[in-house]
């Protein structure tokens, strides 16, 4: 009689367990957060190319700004190299 009992209360605490599973929202649930998960690594890949054509682009400012540098000392040098040769 008591394993008729046990049995019994195990096979509708199963059907309750079941039942009460809502698998139509937790699908929407997942899948909303899919598609949330795609929007971010679309954004983060966007944001790497930006972040590497800033870096590129500075990179190449760094070289034009040393170019220039060494420029105005070449001048420099030029201006003063004939300010020393002229005698009152």
């Amino acid at each position: 009689m008591n394993k008729k009992v046990l049995m019994i209360a195990g096979v509708a605490m199963t059907a309750l367990i079941g039942g009460c599973a809502n698998t139509t929202a937790l699908e929407e649930s997942v899948a909303n957060l899919g598609n949330k998960v795609d929007q971010l690594s679309s954004e983060v890949s966007s944001l790497k190319s930006e972040q590497s054509k800033l870096s590129a682009d500075v990179k190449d400012s760094k070289a034009a700004s040393m170019d220039a540098q060494a420029e105005a000392k070449r001048a420099n040098d030029r201006i003063d190299n004939m300010a020393s040769s002229y005698k009152k």
